[in-house]
C-alpha cells in the first residue's frame, strides 16, 4: 500500500469515527429530551410492550436482579464479577452512570462499545417509536429516558449474546423499568429513606415497593435490614412462593479485618466457608456488600447447593472495583469521590473513612440534588469532616451551592463552610485547603467529593481528565 493510500484509509477511517460520535452525541439528547429519570409514572405497560415487539430479549438470558436504597450498584459489580471469573459471560445494567451513558450497559465486564450500542439503539428506535405514539395516543407519555435505556440493555444482552445478567433496578422495583424481566434471583440491599415522593415516606412502603421484584417461585436474597422492612420482605416472599435467603440467619460475614488497599474477610456462605478473601474495597458495608453478592451467586448456580471453587471466589473479589465509592483520583493531596446521597449511604462512607484511613484533617466538597435530606447527609459527616466547601453540580436538579451552605452552616457552624457555587473552582479551593491544614502540621490532609452521584461523576471526570484520562477509557 503507498503512502496515499495509507493516508486515504485514515482519513477515512477517521470519518466514520467521526460520524460514530455523532450520531452518539445525537443519541445521547434523544435520551435527554425523554422524562427524566428522577420522576417515574408508575406502569410497566409501556416497556413490556417495547419488549414484546422485540421478541421479548429479556427471556434469552437467566438474570439476577438487585433491588434497594444503597449498594445496588457495588452489588450488582461484584456479583458481575464472580460470574466473569467463573467463566459466564455476562451482561450488567446498572444506574446511573458516573461519566459515560455507555457505563450502564456493560458486556463480558467492560462498558458497550460506542459501535454497539449506536447500531443497537437504531434496532430498537423504530419500536420505541411505536411505543411512544400508542401511550400519547392513549393519553399517556412517551417512555422515559429509564425505559429506553432498559430495552435498549436488554436487547443489547440478547444480541451479544450473553449467558446471565445482572440488573440493578433504577428506583423502587415494583414499577420500575426493569420489572419486566422474570428473574430467577432476586436481591434486596439495605433500604433506607430516599424517593420518598414516589415511593413512601414510611421504610414499610419502600420496602414494599422494592420487595415487588420478588417472583413467584424464585430465590430473594435480603441483605441486613430494619425489622420493619424485614416484615414487609418476609410476608412478600410467602405470598409468590419465594425461598428467602437472609443475611444473620442463613449468610453472614464471619471475619473482618483491615489489609493495605482493602479488607480480608471471610463468609459463612449457603455452601460454606469461604476465607481469606481480599475485597480492595473501603467500608463494613463493602463487606457486606460482598456476602450479599457471593450468596446471591450461589444460589443462582444450583439454587445454592453447589459450592464455589474457593480460589476462584478469592481471584474474583480480588479484581473487584466500584467507581465513586472512595475511589481514590488523586494523591497529594488524596482526593476521594463518593455517591454517597442520603443519609443511610452518607453514614457508611463517614464510618468507612474513619476506619479504613488515617487523615489528619479532611475537607469535604459537597453538593446535592433539591429532594434529598441534606441536613441528614451533612450531619453523618459533622464528625468527620473539617470544612465543607458547598457547592453544586452541573445539573438542573442540583440544589443551589449557597442553598447548601445554609444548612451546612446550621449544622457545623458557618466557620467551618466555605461556599463555591462552581465545582472547578470549589474542588480547587478544597485542595488550597488541604495543602493549608497539612502546612499547618496535618500529617495528611484529604479531601472527599461527596453528595450525589453527578457530583462524583462530574469530579471524577475533572480529575481525570487532569491525569490525561479521558471517558472513552472507562
Amino acid at each position: 500500500m503507498s503512502t496515499l493510500e495509507g493516508d486515504d484509509v485514515g482519513a477515512n477511517a477517521q470519518k466514520t469515527r467521526d460520524q460514530l460520535v455523532g450520531r452518539f452525541a445525537q443519541i445521547q439528547e434523544s435520551l435527554n429530551n425523554r422524562w427524566p429519570e428522577d420522576k417515574i409514572e408508575p406502569s410497566l405497560e409501556r416497556v413490556a410492550r417495547a419488549v414484546e415487539l422485540l421478541a421479548d430479549p429479556q427471556s434469552s438470558f437467566p438474570t439476577i436482579h438487585v433491588a434497594g436504597t444503597n449498594a445496588k450498584t457495588s452489588t450488582v459489580r461484584l456479583i458481575d464479577q464472580l460470574a466473569l471469573t467463573l467463566g459466564l459471560r455476562t451482561g450488567r445494567f446498572t444506574s446511573p452512570h458516573l461519566e459515560s451513558v455507555r457505563e450502564r450497559i456493560s458486556i463480558a465486564g467492560e462498558p458497550i462499545a460506542i459501535e454497539r450500542l449506536v447500531e443497537n439503539f437504531d434496532d430498537i428506535a423504530p419500536y420505541v417509536e411505536i411505543v411512544d405514539a400508542e401511550s400519547i395516543g392513549q393519553g399517556g407519555p412517551a417512555m422515559s429516558t429509564f425505559e429506553v435505556l432498559t430495552v435498549l440493555a436488554l436487547a443489547s444482552f440478547a444480541e451479544a449474546p450473553v449467558d446471565a445478567a445482572v440488573v440493578e433496578v433504577g428506583m423502587g422495583g415494583r414499577w420500575d423499568a426493569t420489572n419486566v424481566i422474570d428473574a430467577s434471583v432476586s436481591v434486596i440491599t439495605p433500604i433506607g429513606l430516599d424517593h420518598s415522593e414516589y415511593l413512601g415516606d414510611t421504610l414499610e412502603q419502600i420496602a414494599g415497593e422494592k420487595a415487588g421484584i420478588i417472583k413467584p417461585g424464585g430465590i430473594v436474597v435480603v441483605a441486613q435490614q430494619d425489622p420493619a422492612v424485614m416484615e414487609v420482605i418476609v410476608q412478600r416472599a410467602r405470598e409468590v412462593g419465594a425461598e428467602l435467603i437472609q443475611e444473620g440467619v442463613d449468610f453472614q460475614v464471619t471475619d473482618r479485618q483491615l489489609a493495605v488497599g482493602g479488607q480480608l474477610i471471610a463468609v459463612a456462605g449457603l455452601g460454606g466457608l469461604y476465607d481469606e478473601i481480599f475485597l480492595p474495597l473501603h467500608g463494613e458495608h463493602q463487606a457486606h456488600n460482598a456476602a450479599v453478592a457471593l450468596v446471591a451467586f450461589e444460589s443462582f448456580l444450583g439454587g445454592g447447593h453447589q459450592r464455589l471453587d474457593v480460589s476462584l471466589v478469592r481471584e474474583a473479589f480480588a479484581q473487584a472495583t466500584s467507581p465513586g465509592r472512595l475511589e481514590i483520583i488523586r494523591r497529594s493531596p488524596t482526593i476521594l469521590v463518593d455517591a454517597a446521597h442520603n443519609p443511610h449511604g452518607a453514614r457508611a462512607t463517614a464510618e468507612a473513612l474513619r476506619e479504613s484511613f488515617d487523615f489528619g484533617s479532611i475537607v469535604a466538597v459537597l453538593g446535592v440534588m433539591q429532594d434529598k435530606d441534606v441536613e441528614g447527609i451533612v450531619t453523618a459527616f459533622a464528625d468527620g469532616v473539617d470544612v465543607v466547601v458547598a457547592t453544586a453540580a452541573h445539573d438542573p436538579r442540583a440544589m443551589p451551592a449557597q442553598q447548601v451552605g445554609q444548612v451546612c452552616a446550621q449544622v457545623l457552624g458557618a466557620d467551618r463552610v466555605v461556599v463555591v457555587p462552581d465545582l472547578i473552582d470549589a474542588l480547587e479551593a478544597a485542595v488550597a485547603l488541604a495543602d493549608d491544614a497539612t502546612n499547618a502540621g496535618s500529617e495528611s490532609a484529604a479531601v472527599v467529593v461527596v453528595g450525589s452521584v453527578a457530583l462524583a461523576g462530574q469530579a471524577r471526570a475533572l480529575l481525570r481528565r487532569a491525569r490525561g484520562i479521558s471517558g472513552d477509557d472507562l
